[in-house]
This record gives C-alpha cells, structure tokens and sequence, in this order.
C-alpha cells in the first residue's frame, strides 16, 4: 500500500465514502453471498481507516470507541479487495487499526467478531477466541479480544 488514512466520518470525501462502501458490498455482499444490510447507521460514529495503492481503497476497516458495539473497542468490517490480498494488506490496516484505537481512544483492549475462518490471522494480531461460535448473516463468527 502507499498510504494508510484514518479519518472520522466528517473527514471523508465523498468519493471516498463511495469507494469504501462499493468496496464492503464487493467483498462483503457479493463475494461472499452474504446478503444484509451494510450501511448499518453505524458510519458516523466510526473511525475509518484506509489503505491506498496508486490512489485505489485496497483495504479498510471502522473502528469505534469503548461502549458502541462493545464494552471494549471494535474493529470491524476488515477488508482487503480480493486483487490485493496476496500483498500482506490485511496484516498492515489490521496494525494500523489498532495504532488509532490506542492515539485515538487511549486503550488497547479491542473486540471483534471474526469469521472462523480469519481465527488465525487475528492470533497474529494478539487476538484470542472468547466464547463460542455464532451465525452472524449464516456466516460463522467468534467473538475474539484483546488487552
């Protein structure tokens, strides 16, 4: 990537509100056959993290304070576009992500929902597994945190 941005909702272009969202429903609804409701309402109390590769969204997460989804911080909607996963990006917005929790919300206890199959991607990120399995959209998930 050649740049990584973490904006609140405010802060976003509109050219970038579309793209992030044309990239979750690419990934998240299309690839994936998943259908539900992506704009959430949730938008506006996120913070934005996004990567850039010769001026392209390549990957993106939101990422919210204490008390919104959890009582712990979120990361959520982690994606890279499919093209790009082979470059080590998930790896690099996931770090970043958790840089601005910590500048941005002063704490580094983190929560997420990941899909079964990321378990292990998260682990290198210090995540561990919490709780049992779920359906979340007829897709697997586990709640995973870390301190």
């Amino acid at each position: 990537m050649d740049a990584i941005t973490v904006k609140t909702f405010e802060e976003l272009t509109i050219y970038e509100l579309h793209d992030l969202l044309q990239l979750r429903s690419e990934i998240f609804v299309v690839e994936q056959d998943c259908v539900y409701q992506d704009i959430d309402g949730k938008d506006h109390k996120a913070l934005h993290i996004i990567g850039y590769k010769n001026k392209k969204i390549v990957a993106y997460t939101r990422c919210f304070p204490p008390g919104i989804y959890f009582s712990e911080a979120a990361i959520g909607r982690v994606v890279v576009d499919a093209s790009q996963r082979k470059f080590g990006y998930g790896h690099e917005i996931m770090k970043a992500s958790k840089e601005a929790i910590k500048n941005r919300f002063k704490t580094e206890a983190i929560k997420l929902s990941a899909q079964t199959y990321l378990i292990k991607f998260y682990e290198v990120h210090g995540f561990t597994t919490t709780g049992t399995e779920y359906l979340e959209d007829g897709i697997p998930h586990i709640a995973m945190i870390t301190t």
